[in-house]
């Protein structure tokens, strides 16, 4: 299952109005008139799926239990992996204005745990008579990372999997990442699952040599938007690919992305882009 009209996909939530990957910021997108949630996932001490853009506590947005910053220098102390869901929940991930995004409104809110999210969104288009929601889920994994910020690729995804599955979304989720390892672990376990590869802007034009580190062709084809033009466009369209770029914030970029033929896009201010777009 796929969203009907051009997909305007809500970042971390409506990041540039709400803090990011928080239910308040979720609810807002969904309202605006969102169809797909794009989101960020991380795993915790005890296994649980949580909402997260970092692996550890951002010092410029979260603060401790005791309502303190956290020092600088400190996120390896902070690190979500070393933390139970109960820990994490403590801490404040909204009350501290994003100091890119003066439209935000700040409220206080911990990081949610995906089931969580899921649940409140379902009930939430259910109650307002709302077409269903799709998800957009990175994982947020790096070679690098690997049993410091979180688990092996297989363990990841398969936390995720029962996730999803539980929630009764897989046929309306996409899997993310810039992490070929992450897809491919999905792929293997979870066939029906749309997959969608992350490209970084240098990398972005190299779309045969990225399917090929792939190993496959996904669903999608999500680079940085500064990177697209009708060449690549067309390329991924002739892959079998949809395009949906990221982070697009600026109307002009918005309608120019759009009239080119991209399949959607990725964007901190959902408002901006339906108002310029539609829905």
């Amino acid at each position: 299952m796929t969203p009907n009209a051009f997909d305007i996909q809500g970042h971390r939530g409506a990041r540039g109005l709400f803090p990011e990957n928080t239910i308040p910021g979720f609810i807002a997108a969904l309202d605006i008139g969102v169809r797909t949630l794009e989101m960020d996932v991380v795993i915790s001490k005890d296994r649980q799926v949580v909402v997260s853009h970092d692996p550890w506590f951002a010092r410029a947005i979260c603060l401790r239990p005791d309502g303190r910053r956290i020092p600088r220098f400190a996120r390896r102390r902070h690190r979500l992996y070393d933390m139970t869901y109960d820990e994490i929940g403590a801490y404040d991930a909204g009350t501290l204005l994003h100091p890119e995004f003066p439209r935000q409104q700040c409220l206080s809110s911990a990081k949610p745990l995906l089931s969580d999210v899921i649940d409140v969104s379902e009930r939430h288009v259910e109650a307002t008579g709302r077409a269903p929601v799709f998800y957009s889920i990175e994982t947020k994994s790096r070679r690098k990372w690997e049993n410091i910020y979180h688990p092996d690729p297989s363990t990841f995804t398969r936390l995720l999997f029962e996730v999803l599955r539980a929630g009764g979304v897989l046929e309306r989720s996409v899997i993310q990442s810039f992490d070929v390892r992450t897809l491919q672990c999905v792929k293997r376990m979870m066939p029906p699952l749309r997959l969608s590869l992350l490209v970084r802007r240098e990398r972005a034009r190299r779309l045969d040599r990225n399917l090929s580190a792939l190993g496959f062709v996904p669903s999608i084809y999500s680079p940085d938007y500064r990177a697209v033009d009708a060449a690549l466009i067309e390329q991924a369209h002739g892959r079998g690919l949809s395009i949906v770029p990221w982070t697009v914030n600026d109307p002009e970029h918005m309608v120019r992305l759009r009239d080119m033929g991209v399949d959607g896009l990725i964007t901190d201010y959902p408002d901006v882009a339906v108002r310029e777009l539609g829905n």
